[in-house]
């Protein structure tokens, strides 16, 4: 399905921003919590609790848990590649600077909008490639990931972008059947599996305390939310106009250094962010003027 109205589109856009502003707050419960209890324990409440949100979700809507159509192809390859996307990029985070594996992450964009030409047949000119290509180089400004910190265990980063990209571009495949929240229940089970293995493997599993416990509330409920905004953009606007939206995550997280931890953003960080807005808002003026002359 490749949407053609320029107001799904803006939604879409909207849908994507909205989703990366939880994931950021969701980002900075999560610092704060696993300094109190492992990452792998963290990510199975998250994903224990997101599954009976959208399971009771669900059913209030009338809505069976489990549905055939999450058996089909598009689902199966899904579920794999989140499982695919936590478990390589929490192994990253673990195992090399998180400069540098968050620059290597914001390749997503690309990746998921070539997947997008390829299999779906969505048109990409150039100009929108270049505004993609403008904003990862904002991205990279703002991490400014160093040579000498690259090595080549960096590349399970490289997994762990294909296991998302792969995830956003067989939502945008998942059968209309299945609603969001039914899409919420297996991205929530999946993301609990990914938790599962990384506490399996880690160890060191501890009973929270209250304040460990607020945290948890805090990340799963802005976590929950990040997700369901994702599944929506993703299935409402063109990819690649939606998807370059992904880039304001890193301005999010920004404010909410200023905000929260008292970080003072240097020049080049703020040109940074000023290409990563500029190169989402042009994509998205750009798919609004093509559809006007077509």
């Amino acid at each position: 399905m490749t949407a053609t109205n320029p107001r799904n589109n803006l939604r879409g856009a909207l849908w994507m921003v909205a989703a990366m502003a939880g994931f950021a707050i969701e980002d900075m419960f999560l610092k704060a919590v696993t300094r109190n209890i492992p990452v792998g324990q963290a990510l199975l409440t998250f994903g224990l609790i997101g599954t009976l949100f959208f399971s009771v979700l669900a059913r209030t809507k009338g809505e069976p848990i489990l549905h055939p159509a999450m058996l089909s192809r598009a689902l199966v390859l899904r579920s794999g590649f989140e499982v695919m996307g936590r478990l390589f990029y929490s192994l990253a985070i673990a195992l090399t600077p998180l400069s540098t594996a968050s620059a290597i992450l914001q390749a997503t964009p690309l990746v998921v909008v070539a997947g997008a030409a390829l299999l779906f047949g969505e048109t990409v000119g150039w100009r929108r490639w270049t505004a993609i290509l403008v904003g990862f180089a904002g991205v990279l400004i703002i991490l400014r990931p160093g040579l000498d910190g690259f090595t080549p265990v960096s590349l399970i980063t490289v997994l762990g972008l294909v296991g998302f990209a792969g995830r956003d571009l067989a939502t945008r495949a998942a059968p209309l059947t299945l609603s969001n929240r039914q899409l919420g229940i297996i991205g929530m089970a999946m993301l609990a599996l990914a938790g599962a293995a990384i506490l399996g493997y880690t160890g060191g599993a501890k009973i929270p305390d209250g304040p460990t416990l607020a945290l948890l509330a805090g990340m799963t409920s802005f976590g929950i939310f990040g997700y369901n905004a994702l599944t929506i953009a993703m299935r409402t606007g063109e990819v690649a106009a939606v998807t370059p939206f992904r880039y304001t995550r890193l301005v999010f997280a920004m404010l909410l250094g200023i905000l929260v931890f008292n970080e003072n953003p240097d020049a080049l960080t703020l040109i940074g962010s000023a290409l990563v807005v500029g190169s989402g808002l042009y994509t998205l003026a750009r798919s609004r003027a093509r559809r006007q002359t077509t």
